[in-house]
Formats: C-alpha cells, structure tokens, sequence
C-alpha cells in the first residue's frame, strides 16, 4: 500500500491492506488506552551473551577471551545492567530504557524445541510447536483477544513484504509494507560485486555502482562479515559505507516507525509483527553485530515515538530461534546454540533488571558441553505478555500452544 506524507501525517490509519481489499478502520469497541503488544523476530540466531554480557562470571574469558567487550567504564566498553551483566554498546537506546524501567533482558530462554537448523527453529518458534504447524501462535492469540470478533478488520497486523508465518491462521490479519523498506543485505552486496571481480563488463559496472552506493574500495576487497561497511567505519576520505548510509532511514526502522504510528491509532490495530536479520555470525562477530544491533535499536525508538502516548501501555517483544555456542569458533564467531536472550520493552513492561535464572558458564553447566543451558521457557515469557498484558483468557493458552498450555512469569508486565 503507497502511502502519501500528508496521509501519514494524519495518522498513517485511514486504511490497511487485507489481502486484495482495503478496510476503513472504524471500530467504536476500541479505547485509546487498549494494550498494544509488537513481536520483532530476530532472523538468524541472536548471540545473547554478545548482546548480554555475563562479564561476572568467571567462565566467561576462557570460552570466548577474543569476543568480550571491555567492562563498563572502559573505552568501547559494555552499558552496565547492574553489575555482573553488560549491554551491547550498539543497545543505547535500550540501555536508556532500562534505565527508566522500560527495559527488561530475559536470558537464557529457549523453546522446547532442541534443533540448530535455521529453517525448523523459526517455524517452531513461529507456530509455538515443536512441530509444524499452518498457523502461528500469534494468530491463535490475537483470534482470543476481547473485541476480535467484533471487528471486520481483526487486530492484528503483519509489517513486511509478507505476512510470517507467526500471524497466519484464521484470525484476519491485515498487513502493510511501504515502497522501498527491504533492502539486501552489505554482505549480498560485496558477495555479488566478488563473484564479478574478474569479469570486464559486469566487474566494474558493479564496482561503480556499489561505490556510489557508499562502499569503500577497501570494503569491497574485504570478505563479507569484516568489512568497513559492515562495521559501519568510514572509508578512504571519510565517505560513509553503505550501512551508515542506510541506517540514516533503514527499512527496519521505517517499518517500525509505522508500526507504532498505525498501533497509536484509537481505532487502530492492537498487534503487530515485523522481523530484522543480521544475526547468523559464524565469523567476524564482534564487527558484523554492530550493524543488526544498531538497527534494532533504532527500530524500537522509532516504534516507540510512533506509538507516542500509547507507549504507555504497550510491549515489544524481541526473539530470536536459538542462541549460539558458548565457546567461540575458529573463525571469530559462533555456531548455532541454544539458550538465548529476549528483550522486552515498552512502558507497561517492569524493567530495570535482567530477568530469566543465569545457568553458569563453567563446563559441566554448560548444554551439550557447548551452548548456554536455557532456563526459562520462551513460550512462558509470551504467555505472561498475552495474559497478564493484552488480557487473553488464560483459558485459551492450550489452543495458543497445542503441546501444552506454559506456566506464566510473574512480575515481567503490568498486570
């Protein structure tokens, strides 16, 4: 759906695309003070001891020496969360809301499920199974929501190019994606400009075209993962790379300021999705999280000055399919794990502190002698928000969840 400055400016809500039609959006059941709950899937496997550093425990140097942070106070150093953990310096904005009691690291989550396939975790974490399913957990939810029902144009919307499978099921979802808000990966970029070095016609029409796109001659010459556009540093002569060009107005970042603006709405939607990649670093970490860290950060600000007032009363919630190993590999990155982290922020989140039971990083605590051992349930952190937040009946947790309906964690909103 294109949408034109003047209608974004009043509100971005006169209308939302389901499917083919377009539905005005007019319900009178809706307050301006209804819960708002975002989803934001983290493609690719999300390091959470590299985005949460446990800089207190002492097994942590002689697992991954080469791909910890300096501790806070230090140059370049970790955000402190009070004491024994350490925020990404790339979180800042996050590191603001915890401050505020906005923000709140879960660690060491995990789903039920016990795969390092990319493709069988993100189905399952999207279907709340361990199993396939046509439909995702989020749909089954928003379909158990007060006033879902009673509105033609349901609540729930889907931001990208395409609906997940998270909100796909009976529950009518609406979905929007403005012109322009994908963009492929530095990594895609320097992959193709690479396969083409040696080529005399496509080589340098390629190289010309990705220079005025913002890459350095050096980035070019530089594998995907290390490169100064993945780093975000300058290249020769300060012209900036590709991603500090398009972090100025990411698609992430668009989708999530738009987000915010059609869920502030009081005749809006009430739930969202969208997704972010980046995260699958099997080699030169330390450089290639900056970039997916930055733009998260950015995303939720946008989201949460879309949102405005209704920032209030509202949760994201940030997850990722699996953690990543313990120990560093050979080539300056990890390899698919399995305890993770999830972030939850919003105004009607009890931040401030690192929730979650920290499992320990010495050899016998670790999972499979390799991964952070998960200790809290990902699907109890999701049913806390759906029940105690968006006040789904608790009743409907064993259809949200068809292998069996999760404890629910105290004290993670308000209730």
């Amino acid at each position: 759906m294109m949408l034109r400055r003047r209608s974004a400016l009043l509100g971005l809500a006169a209308s939302w695309t389901l499917g083919r039609s377009s539905l005005a959006l007019a319900a009178p059941s809706l307050r301006r003070d209804d819960p708002r709950f975002v989803v934001i899937l983290m493609r690719g496997a999300l390091d959470g001891m590299a985005a949460v550093t446990p800089y207190g425990d002492p097994g942590l140097m002689a697992l991954r020496r080469a791909l910890v942070l300096p501790e806070p106070g230090q140059d370049g150093g970790l955000l402190d969360l009070g004491g024994y953990f350490g925020l990404h310096p790339a979180l800042a904005g996050l590191h603001t809301l915890y401050g505020q009691g906005q923000m709140l690291p879960v660690h060491a989550v995990a789903a039920p499920y016990r795969t390092r396939s990319h493709f069988d975790a993100q189905d399952y974490l999207e279907s709340g199974a361990d199993h396939r399913l046509t439909s995702g957990w989020l749909n089954r939810a928003v379909s158990a929501l007060p006033g879902q029902n009673a509105r033609p144009e349901g609540l729930g919307l889907a931001l990208g190019l395409d609906v997940p499978l998270l909100l796909r099921g009976p529950a009518r979802i609406g979905s929007y994606a403005p012109a322009g808000s994908q963009h492929p990966s530095d990594a895609l970029y320097q992959q193709i400009a690479q396969l083409n070095t040696h080529d005399p016609l496509t080589g340098p029409a390629f190289r010309n075209g990705l220079q005025a796109r913002g890459f350095s001659d050096t980035a070019l010459a530089t594998a995907p993962g290390e490169s100064a556009a993945m780093t975000g540093a300058p290249g020769p002569g300060g012209a900036p790379s590709l991603t500090q060009a398009n972090n100025r107005q990411d698609g992430f970042t668009r989708l999530a300021s738009a987000a915010g603006v059609m869920l502030a709405q009081p005749d809006g939607p009430r739930v969202a999705a969208l997704e972010i990649g980046g995260w699958d670093t099997h080699a030169g970490q330390i450089a290639a999280l900056r970039s997916p860290l930055s733009r998260l950060d950015a995303g939720i600000e946008a989201l949460r000055d879309g949102l405005g007032n209704a920032w209030s009363h509202s949760v994201v919630l940030a997850m990722t399919e699996f953690g990543r190993t313990a120990r560093m590999n050979g080539t300056g990155g990890t390899d698919h794990g399995t305890g993770a982290v999830a972030f939850l922020a919003g105004g009607a989140v009890k931040g401030g502190r690192v929730a979650g039971t920290w499992p320990g990083l010495r050899q016998s605590q670790l999972f499979d002698n390799r991964d952070l051992a998960p200790t809290t349930d990902l699907r109890s952190v999701i049913a806390s928000v759906l029940c105690d937040h968006l006040h789904m009946p608790r009743s409907a947790l064993g259809r949200v969840f068809p292998d069996g309906a999760p404890s629910l964690q105290a004290g993670l909103v308000a209730a």
